[in-house]
Order: structure tokens, then C-alpha cells, then sequence
């Protein structure tokens, strides 16, 4: 940015003298506006270079904290990891960053804490399960909200490094070559509670697309659905796409099927499976699935509490983004399974306005049948 402005105000300097002349009688009002953007340009250029300045000083051997509102060993926490290892270096005064693990209620506890005790300064970032994103219209994690103790719209965004919808598979050696066929034939998939995805797919799926899954509950997660349905124990599951990407000799050797994605549009690399949305007979039903689907752009959401200064938020959101074009850090989410399609903190408050404006009547079927 500084060496944009610089050479905006080099081109004012360099003004040809032959156009001034010909301006006649107003060429000192020409100059005295030349000498004022000269001037405001140069003011810009050290009020950038103080607050830079201000934000290493304070990052400075200080520690920044990534609180993960997943379990240790799962796909948030890699993801966490991958961008503490990296983000540091892109932040004023080059902090450290840990990831420290706070499990619980789909990160409802994390959240709370997030929001209620953890530093507003700029040195504590949350990374919640993406469900949270939905919470405040769906309450699929807290009906009544009593469970609930933090006002998602007072948090600010700093980015997502992935857009990444779940899918749903089946194993290649079941009848099932389509979605028509789950519509045709009963079906048992694998869940790990009624909160999950892979449980709420499913059921979404029965109630607008018209198929016939029975959801069966009990899986620790998801190598044990992976493990039931290689011994014929169920059919498939929905999960995250990069799951499934995590299992090269599956994917080498098809043995996963691919029948539905359910983001709001087609993956790049499953340009020939169909979104649910597209699978609706419907606009009610296309409608309550583009609402859910809206949480799979924003799969892995780094937030701040409220309060965060706001050259120190800008200073993280730029620090973000700019981890996101670092090829060691790319390098990194490749080997575990990620491919970065960032959304930067702006972008994600408008995919949150955009929830907020979706019909009450469409939020209050979708709330009935999540819940």
C-alpha cells in the first residue's frame, strides 16, 4: 500500500509543466492542490508506518492462542495447527501462536469462553466447529438457548482457509449408483450422534429429497464409519469432503461413491455429482438447503471477541490472508488434505448477513426438522 501511494503522489510531482501552463490563471490553485494531496499523502504514509509500528510493539514476544473447538487429532485441530505454524510470521512483531484444544457441546464451550474470558486484545482467536455460524437463527445446538452465552454479531471474522461441503458416499460395493436409488432402495448410514452432520444430512435428506436412510448412531467418529462400511455394516455416511481425501487408496481405487454434495454449488473436482440443492422438487426445500449449506463456506471460522482494537483486528485479518497465499502453509494443508479456498473475515460477515436476511418461515421448518 505504501509504495502505491508513493507512487500516486510521484506522478502528482512529476506533473507535466506544460499542462500546468496552459491552465493559465489557475495554476496556483493547481499547485496549492498538488502541495495538499502532497502533504495528506505523506501524512498517510507515517500514519501507516506509527500504526505498524504500534502493532509489532505490542505483538512483540507476546504469544498468540488459537482456542480449537474440536478434539485434538481431528480435522480442526490439524487445520489449527497448520496455521499457527505459519500465521505468526505475517503479523506485526512476528508473535508465536499456540493451539490449545477446549472440546465440548459442538464449541458451545469454547465460544463461552472465547467470548466471556479470554483476552480482547488481539492475543486470543477461536476457531469453532462451523455449525456456530447457523446458531444463532437455527439453535440446533441449544433449543432454548440457555447454553448459549455469547452474541455472535458483537465477534468479528478474521477467515476461513477452506470452502468445504460434506458429501455423501456410499461404498462401491453396494446397489446404490445414484441418488435415485437411495430414493428407490432402504439404506443404513453411519452417524456419530444426532448433532452431527452425518446425522442431520441424512435426515434433511429423507424429509426434502425423498430417501430412505436409516441413520444409525454410536460411531466414535469417523474412522469408524469408514471401518463399518468396509465390512458391510452400513452403506455410507456424509462427511467432510476432505475426509475422504485423506484416503488416497479409497479415492485411487474408487471405492467410495460419491452420489450428493451439499454446498451451494458443485466442487470443482465433482463437477458431475449434483448438489442437493439441486436435487429439490422444490424452492421451499431448495431454499432450507441453501440456508444449511451457507455454514460449508465458512468451514474452519477464525473469529476474535469483541472489543479487539481495530488496527489490531485489521492487522490479524491482513495477517490471515496473507498466510493463506504462503506456500509453505499451502504445502502444508495439502498433506493434510485441505485445498485452501479462502474467504477473508469481510467476506464471511456478508455470508452472516446473508443469514440473517433468509425468511423467518424458511428458518422455522429447517429449525423443526435440524432439531
Amino acid at each position: 500500500m505504501r509504495f502505491g501511494l508513493w507512487r500516486g503522489l510521484k506522478g502528482l510531482l512529476d506533473y507535466p509543466t506544460k499542462t500546468v501552463a496552459k491552465i493559465g490563471s489557475g495554476s496556483g490553485g493547481m499547485m496549492r492542490g498538488i502541495a495538499g494531496a502532497l502533504f495528506l499523502g505523506l501524512g498517510l504514509i507515517s500514519a501507516t508506518h506509527a500504526q505498524a509500528a504500534g502493532e509489532a510493539a505490542f505483538y512483540k514476544g507476546k504469544t498468540v492462542k488459537i482456542l480449537v473447538g474440536g478434539a485434538s487429532g481431528a480435522a480442526y485441530d490439524f487445520v489449527g495447527r497448520a496455521i499457527a505454524a505459519h500465521m505468526g510470521r505475517h503479523i506485526p512483531g512476528e508473535p508465536s501462536m499456540v493451539v490449545e484444544n477446549m472440546p465440548g457441546a459442538a464449541s458451545l464451550v469454547m465460544m463461552n469462553h472465547l467470548y466471556n474470558r479470554a483476552a480482547r486484545d488481539g492475543t486470543a482467536m477461536g476457531m469453532p466447529l462451523n455449525g456456530i455460524v447457523l446458531e444463532p437463527r437455527l439453535r440446533s445446538l441449544s433449543r432454548d438457548g440457555t447454553n448459549v452465552h455469547f452474541d455472535l454479531s458483537r465477534m468479528r471474522f478474521i477467515g476461513t482457509p477452506a470452502q468445504q461441503p460434506q458429501v455423501l458416499w456410499v461404498w462401491h460395493e453396494t446397489p446404490y449408483r445414484s441418488f435415485d436409488d437411495l430414493r428407490a432402495m432402504p439404506s443404513n448410514f453411519g452417524s456419530t450422534a444426532p448433532g452431527g452432520d452425518n446425522f442431520i444430512l441424512p435426515t434433511l435428506a429423507n424429509a426434502l429429497l425423498g430417501s430412505q436412510m436409516k441413520v444409525i448412531t454410536g460411531y466414535k467418529g469417523v474412522n469408524d464409519i469408514f471401518f463399518a462400511a468396509e465390512s458391510g455394516e452400513v452403506h455410507g455416511a456424509t462427511v467432510n469432503f476432505s475426509s475422504l481425501l485423506g484416503k488416497p487408496d479409497w479415492m485411487q481405487a474408487n471405492k467410495a461413491r460419491v452420489l450428493v454434495q451439499f454446498g451451494t454449488e458443485r466442487l470443482h473436482n465433482l463437477k458431475d455429482v449434483p448438489t442437493a440443492i439441486e436435487l429439490a422438487k422444490d424452492e421451499n426445500a431448495r431454499q432450507m438447503l441453501r440456508v444449511y449449506a451457507t455454514k460449508f463456506k465458512t468451514t474452519y471460522p477464525i473469529l476474535v471477541p469483541p472489543d479487539v482494537p481495530a488496527a489490531r483486528l485489521k492487522a490479524l485479518q491482513a495477517a490471515f490472508d496473507a498466510t493463506m497465499k504462503d506456500k509453505a502453509f499451502i504445502a502444508d494443508a495439502e498433506k493434510i488434505g485441505i485445498e485452501v479456498t479462502p474467504l477473508s473475515g469481510p467476506e464471511i460477515e456478508k455470508i452472516m448477513a446473508d443469514i440473517d436476511r433468509a425468511p423467518s418461515d424458511v428458518i422455522h421448518q429447517l429449525r423443526h426438522l435440524v432439531n
